[in-house]
């Protein structure tokens, strides 16, 4: 049987969504490499329910469990349901859980797949009990889970249940081809940062950002911030220091980051708790050079030509930069192995090729 229909989810921001954020931006890029897999696949959102809850709040979660089950209802009489053969989850875990898949799939009989889940087995007291036997739940069902970073696969050993295949899925972008490089080459000491502007990690990347730039000995920097959010006062009080040196572009979208990395020379964000960071794809297939801070996540996606740099080191991420910024040459060399390095790796080809092998062998063993 040829693998046709597939039921898509994702709890933590669906893909329709309008705001902006690696998150939907990697289930966009999913639903495209699932749909390339042949020209007879087609790609149902089986659900738009947002299960996220970021702060602990019991009565809130159980208001979103009560929702969850209508939307099972709701899900179950979907026009093509009969039809799925295989469920696909982006992203379970404690703080937004799949509350629809694992009922539905077994409803259906059909494969329960998750792509990108994290076990958290810490969270099963407290504010997020309830929410984190849910998303343990998720993975006690799913067979395969496709796992993106080394940490979540370590978690995810641990507490397998007996024959559930665990398949190392790179984190990709949603392209099949690099962008072409710029015709002349940027300004050799412009900085780039794109984030949003919030509190929590971001801010903290923002602020550590704001901390290494003023231990910069190179006295030619400019940088550039693309991004926007409620913490924008804040975030760019933290750099009023320095003037003119640093510039506000606010949201911008593809095309307008796409032009900024063309136009820029070296990315730098310190990716404080960052899953991994979609930014650090695009800054190299651009042949742009990172710096970041050797955490979990962020150096499974960043090339060996790049920089990582102690977490919470300022002086030391400072000094990655003036590197970078003192040797053009190294520069130079570095751009093709990192274009290089994200063609093999993290297109959208290559996730296509894994995904349609192993969901088609999921088909094949239910018929």
């Amino acid at each position: 049987m040829r693998l046709r229909n597939i039921a898509f989810y994702a709890p933590l921001k669906p893909p329709n969504s309008p705001v902006p954020s690696g998150d939907r931006t990697m289930a966009r890029g999913l639903m495209a490499a699932l749909q390339d897999i042949s020209p007879e696949t087609a790609i149902d959102l089986a659900s738009e329910l947002r299960s996220w809850e970021g702060s602990g709040d019991e009565t809130r979660q159980k208001r979103i469990m009560s929702d969850a089950k209508h939307e099972i209802e709701k899900v179950l009489e979907h026009p093509y349901a009969a039809k799925w053969q295989v469920w696909v989850t982006y992203h379970n875990y404690y703080k937004a859980p799949d509350l629809i898949g694992p009922e539905v799939s077994q409803h259906l009989g059909i494969p329960y797949v998750l792509v990108e889940a994290s076990r958290s087995t810490k969270r099963l007291v407290g504010g997020w009990a309830s929410f984190a036997a849910m998303a343990e739940l998720a993975c006690d069902l799913a067979n395969p889970i496709f796992y993106l970073t080394e940490r979540d696969r370590f978690a995810l050993e641990q507490h397998k249940t007996p024959n559930q295949a665990l398949i190392k899925l790179q984190p990709f972008l949603n392209q099949a081809k690099l962008p072409p490089l710029p015709e002349s080459p940027p300004p050799s000491s412009t900085l780039l940062a794109v984030g949003m502007l919030r509190s929590g990690d971001k801010f903290e990347s923002y602020r550590q950002l704001a901390e290494a730039l003023a231990y910069l000995e190179n006295p030619d920097w400019t940088l550039k911030i693309v991004g926007d959010g409620p913490a924008a006062d804040e975030i760019r009080a933290l750099y009023s220091a320095f003037d003119k040196r640093v510039t506000f572009l606010g949201l911008l979208g593809e095309e307008g980051v796409a032009q900024q990395m063309s136009n820029s020379t070296t990315l730098v964000w310190p990716g404080v708790n960052e899953a991994f960071g979609m930014v650090y794809l695009e800054a190299q297939a651009h042949g742009l050079p990172v710096i970041a801070q050797d955490r979990p996540g962020v150096r499974d996606v960043v090339a060996p030509a790049c920089a990582l740099t102690p977490p919470n080191d300022a002086r030391a991420f400072a000094n990655a930069i003036d590197d970078l910024l003192n040797n053009q040459n190294a520069r130079k060399l570095a751009q093709g192995s990192l274009r290089s390095y994200i063609f093999q790796n993290h297109l959208r080809p290559s996730a296509t090729a894994l995904l349609g092998q192993q969901l088609q062998s999921l088909v094949k063993d239910a018929t």
